[in-house]
């Protein structure tokens, strides 16, 4: 994390205000994060630069204990002397005199003000440790390691398949397997592979939330991958079999007489592959498309279409009035 000499304004890193609420963090962050990731920017240093200082701002100010105390203490706010309690007895703000407890839980009770005993002094849980033992190396046996969050942007192809991604975490390499089915806001912990607690050098676990770089054709609605598909007028009014792609392939789907503009039509187990196992339904919604340029026959028979038919669609807004 940032030191005081090399603090990080993370709402100038995302582009946003103190006052952002925590939906806009999170809509600064994925559109930040899709614009600088790695894959998009291959050999780019300065991007990939940017999308780790991404990271870093989005894990602080999407976490509701965080954030308050980075606004709070700023540049000090991940310092363990700076917190919402007052400091504990026989410190200086900034600097924490371990050596007057004997272990973690006293340290503790004294931090959080905790009853005192008849003497005057805070009651402890444990005997004051011994053999030469002090508190800061009870305090790094006992803190836990902090886990840490980062984003990991995938395309439609690798979410869909499942993919074997190399990430870049500090001066670290790893190998990380997406199984197939990931969709936007899956989460995949990596055990061990968090930042080490500044105590006792244990490693936290790394929680990699999924995001899905947009694409040409698919969209997620819920759990269902929807598609948009044209169909001519003739189409729409007699019905036909029309050819639609699909994550594996095209499939040839029959569209009913009588279908209106905007209807969607569920082709089951065609659409994203599910983690439980099987396949999700692919929903196409219809989209009637007026032809532009029109031969001499279509123009004729649109005419006497129109010249012959009875269906008036407007019916039901003769009787609208204010």
């Amino acid at each position: 994390m940032p030191t005081a000499t090399n603090f990080k304004d993370y709402y100038a890193i995302l582009g946003t205000s103190k006052t952002a609420t925590p939906e806009e963090i999170k809509r600064a962050y994925r559109k930040l994060a899709r614009k600088y990731h790695p894959d998009l920017n291959p050999g780019d240093k300065d991007a990939e630069a940017k999308f780790k200082d991404l990271n870093e701002a989005n894990e602080v100010l999407s976490d509701p204990e965080k954030r308050p105390k980075y606004d709070r203490f700023g540049e000090h706010w991940n310092q363990p002397a700076y917190n919402e309690a007052p400091p504990p007895r026989g410190t200086n703000a900034g600097t924490i005199d371990f050596d007057q407890y004997g272990d973690f839980d006293s340290f503790i009770n004294d931090l959080l003000g905790r009853s005192r005993n008849g003497s005057g002094r805070r009651t402890n849980t444990y005997q004051t440790a011994t053999g030469g033992d002090d508190f800061s190396a009870g305090f790094r046996s006992q803190a836990p390691a902090p886990d840490s969050e980062a984003a990991i942007a995938l395309t439609f192809s690798e979410a869909f398949h499942g993919v074997q991604k190399r990430l870049q975490l500090d001066d670290e390499t790893i190998n990380v397997r997406i199984p197939a089915g990931a969709k936007p806001g899956s989460r995949i912990r990596l055990k061990g592979k968090g930042r080490p607690s500044p105590f006792s050098q244990q490693r936290g676990d790394l929680y990699l939330t999924i995001e899905i770089l947009p694409h040409s054709f698919f969209r997620f609605e819920d759990d269902d991958l929807v598609c948009e598909i044209p169909i001519r007028p003739d189409e729409a009014v007699l019905g036909a079999e029309i050819s639609v792609p699909t994550p594996d392939g095209s499939v040839t789907m029959k569209v009913p007489k009588g279908v209106r503009s905007g209807q969607s039509l569920r082709l089951r187990g065609k659409g994203w592959t599910l983690q439980k196992g099987g396949r999700g339904d692919l929903l196409a919604k219809l989209l009637i498309v007026t032809p532009k340029d029109l031969s001499a026959i279509e123009q004729e028979c649109y005419e006497k279409i129109q010249a012959n038919t009875s269906f008036n669609p407007r019916t039901q807004l003769e009787e609208i009035k204010l």
